[in-house]
């Protein structure tokens, strides 16, 4: 077989930060979960940072407890670890969504502003983030970055930006200089050398994969990665080690 056909250790991935099950009605894929963990096994994704979409389309509280039954599961040979949500639109019951989740262990929260209709620095959006940090959990933030990250600037967030477009690099890496914890996933980075360039400009540690799994193929990502011309240490820092930390 071909070189580039085959498959090797640089193509595993330790976490994947961006990942669903359940219904989307916009989309043509339904996911459910013993469908999900073989997806990711076929890919070689040992872990997965995993949400229900319930909680982003229907209700938070429901999507919650369906994500936390869902990764307390038995055992399987893909660790699923939960991401929590609360709905944006509704700001004044965050809190009580918010200690539930940390009641529970969770140490990451999803904020749907897109799926939402939040586009960008509100009075409620900003609520919910002061109680997200508050409480010192790592936010997964959907949307363009330039949107939110001035409002997530400043505070010592631990935030990953999962829809960072190639195009929006350079400002991606302007605030990445000042915050250590403004991270994004390398999903969109398809430009010759987008990694290299974040692992150049600012390091590795500002990185983590993320795939959208189900709705974006994996295969591409995976390749992507293992050929970016950078330090296999900084490769498995974005293949898993960063998220690992968060984790962790």
């Amino acid at each position: 077989m071909a070189d580039w056909l085959t498959r090797t250790p640089e193509e595993d991935i330790e976490y994947d930060a961006d990942v669903f099950f359940g219904p989307w009605p916009a989309r043509s894929t339904d996911t459910d979960l013993e469908t999900l963990k073989a997806h990711l096994a076929h890919h070689r994704i040992q872990n997965a940072l995993a949400i229900s979409t319930r909680g982003a389309l229907f209700s938070d509280q429901a999507g919650n407890t369906e994500t936390l039954a869902a990764t307390s599961s038995s055992p399987s040979a893909i660790g699923l670890i939960p991401v929590g949500t609360v709905d944006l639109r509704d700001p004044m019951a965050a809190g009580e969504r918010l200690d539930e989740l940390v009641e529970q262990g969770v140490r990451f929260l999803r904020l749907f502003t897109g799926a939402q209709g939040v586009l960008g620095d509100t009075p409620g959006y900003r609520h919910v983030v002061d109680e997200a940090i508050r409480r010192r959990l790592v936010l997964l933030q959907d949307g363009d970055p330039r949107k939110f990250g001035d409002v997530l600037a400043g505070r010592g967030a631990e935030v990953v930006f999962l829809d960072l477009h190639v195009y929006l690099l350079g400002d991606f890496l302007l605030m990445a200089r000042q915050e250590a914890g403004f991270r994004a996933t390398t999903r969109m980075l398809s430009s010759p050398d987008g990694i290299e360039r974040v692992v150049d400009t600012v390091g590795a540690e500002h990185l983590v994969f993320g795939s959208r799994t189900p709705f974006m193929d994996v295969s591409p990502q995976t390749l992507r990665l293992r050929y970016a011309r950078i330090r296999a240490e900084d490769r498995v820092l974005i293949a898993g080690g960063n998220i690992k930390k968060l984790v962790g």
